[in-house]
């Protein structure tokens, strides 16, 4: 999983082949985030992530993709390069993006479309200190491993719920239910949904 142009033609090959589902709101507030595929600092590809403020009324501290709620008259393309430009200070024009992955529903309210982008080499990005503590740099290898991610039951759902052990913590969904998808879709070139991936019971407020 080297960063370069012959692994960027295979995300871009494997995103054009997937035919994304959308879904109607329903009452949901639309929302977009960026994954956002760079250099991890030696060569090879990495996803950028990162910690929310700890000061941040909902959801602070947890991990998370660059993105937010979608703007009168924005698509989720717009949405998640404002987002990037906005959160981590990263900017990336329209011709980046590779494409869309299944919108997601999450138990708090919102209907995510995750946007897949390609940040050139030598971008630059700083956490806005209002919304991230902290920008990672996450090689693509750790999503790879085996047995990772894992799929565990929880007695409030008959769904199973997905999650990413990160050194000793885990990512949860739904930001782990759209790396999942990335990583089927955009990485391995397999057409897999995850609508139906649960997220922790204290994810859904």
């Amino acid at each position: 999983m080297r960063y370069d142009t012959a692994y960027r033609d295979v995300i871009t090959q494997n995103m054009a082949r997937f035919v994304a589902t959308p879904m109607e709101s329903g009452g949901l507030k639309r929302a977009a985030v960026g994954l956002i595929v760079t250099d991890d600092g030696e060569g090879g590809a990495a996803l950028v992530l990162t910690r929310r403020a700890t000061k941040l009324n909902s959801h602070s501290g947890q991990w998370a993709l660059p993105g937010g709620r979608l703007e009168d008259g924005e698509s989720p393309a717009q949405a998640a390069l404002r987002e990037a430009r906005e959160e981590i200070n990263l900017e990336l024009s329209g011709d980046t993006i590779l494409g869309v992955l299944d919108d997601y529903p999450t138990r708090s309210g919102y209907l995510i479309t995750p946007v897949v982008a390609w940040a050139p080499a030598g971008a630059t990005m700083s956490p806005n200190p209002a919304e991230v503590a902290r920008i990672h740099l996450m090689a693509l290898t750790v999503f790879n491993r085996p047995g990772s991610p894992e799929f565990v039951s929880i007695p409030e759902s008959d769904r199973p719920v997905v999650r990413y052990p990160v050194t000793d913590q885990y990512i949860h969904a739904p930001t782990a239910a759209v790396l999942y998808q990335f990583m089927e879709v955009a990485v391995h070139g397999r057409p897999t949904r995850v609508s139906h991936l649960e997220q922790p019971v204290w994810a859904w407020r």
